[in-house]
């Protein structure tokens, strides 16, 4: 991301935003919430590459369906260049949907298979009526096949001919047909093998390049979005505890629960990987049903303490651009995340 769009204004904007799904737990029980996202703000500016990181259930994807539209908030807004999605009447968000647009994370469930790739990727311009002409029609699909590395000839095939990686440059060429401003992957690459997860993303990185693209990915893996993101988020349990650069963020964590993850993040060097020392997390993931007092993470965190337990803490800068939400700054009089890879002698 260039200097100059750190200065301009955020494409994306998420305040204080909340779902919550109602769920009973019994006949006769009293109606209880799941908090998939709770309290969630933060901004994406203009050809960035923006993550968001977590475990299962952490509620990265519900948060990708609401940045699309595809689920109500229960609270809050998402401004999308200024202007709240769920309050736009219906006409105008079916318009502002042609610059939203998502890379689904099966290539495998998420296309058609009756359906050949000329028409899976050419619907979405019949959905909004544009490109009507055949000729320009037969262009733009040769100019956009070209770009997501597709044979033209292949455009009577169906998926199941494709391969795992084909199948998933078909999705993105759907994805960039309505040519969007903002596109959201969610785990592009982990229904693939490793060895064509790389030719996926430096597709993704060179089409951000040519076309201006702003990514909001949805990953579990830190190895994927370190060479890939600007800025990486990390959720736990519905809120953001960490938001920072992705240089910043693996090199001097100020969160515990990413200390944990990044301990967990392999090394291909096999002799530094052998003197690593490993976090290991107590105790299971809280429900999201009913979710621990004060901080979050504190049945799990090595450093708590009491305040932890009453606490709630909002996300504070703990250093320049760098903010976490930790009621205690434990990596003050502790060695930094760079050295914790490797056991003192």
């Amino acid at each position: 991301m260039s200097e100059a769009a750190k200065d301009e204004a955020p494409i994306l904007e998420l305040r204080g935003l909340a779902k919550h799904f109602p769920v009973r737990k019994g006949f006769f029980a009293r109606r209880a919430f799941v908090r998939a996202v709770d309290g969630v703000c933060l901004s994406v500016r203009p050809r960035e590459s923006f993550a968001v990181v977590g475990e299962s259930g952490c509620g990265k994807t519900t948060l990708a369906k609401l940045i699309l539209a595809l689920e109500k908030p229960t609270a809050g807004q998402i401004l999308f260049e200024g202007r709240d999605l769920h309050a736009l009447p219906r006409r105008q968000l079916r318009r502002l949907r042609r610059d939203l647009q998502v890379i689904f994370q099966d290539p495998f469930s998420s296309l058609d298979p009756r359906m050949t790739v000329e028409q899976i990727v050419t619907e979405p311009w019949t959905i909004h009526g544009l490109h009507r002409d055949p000729a320009e029609r037969r262009r733009r699909l040769s100019r956009l096949l070209d770009c997501c590395g597709i044979s033209a000839s292949h455009l009577s095939r169906y998926p199941h001919e494709f391969s795992g990686g084909q199948r998933q440059r078909v999705g993105i060429a759907r994805a960039l047909a309505l040519e969007p401003k903002l596109v959201v992957a969610d785990e592009p690459v982990s229904a693939l093998d490793v060895s064509i997860q790389a030719q996926i993303l430096n597709l993704l990185k060179d089409l951000q390049r040519e076309l201006g693209l702003t990514y909001v990915f949805i990953s579990h893996d830190f190895s994927v979005v370190r060479h890939l993101c600007d800025r990486i988020a990390v959720m736990y349990l519905g809120r953001i505890v960490e938001l920072a650069d992705s240089e910043t963020l693996f090199n001097d964590p100020q969160h515990p629960y990413t200390e944990a993850l990044l301990s967990a993040v392999p090394v291909p060097d096999p002799a530094i990987e052998k003197r690593r020392r490993r976090i290991i997390l107590s105790g299971d993931v809280p429900s999201p049903l009913n979710p621990p007092s004060g901080c979050r993470f504190h049945p799990r965190c090595r450093y708590a303490v009491a305040a932890c337990k009453t606490q709630d803490p909002a996300l504070k800068a703990a250093k320049p651009a760098h903010l976490a939400a930790c009621p205690v700054r434990p990596f003050s009089e502790t060695p930094s995340a760079a050295a914790l890879t490797e056991i003192p002698a």
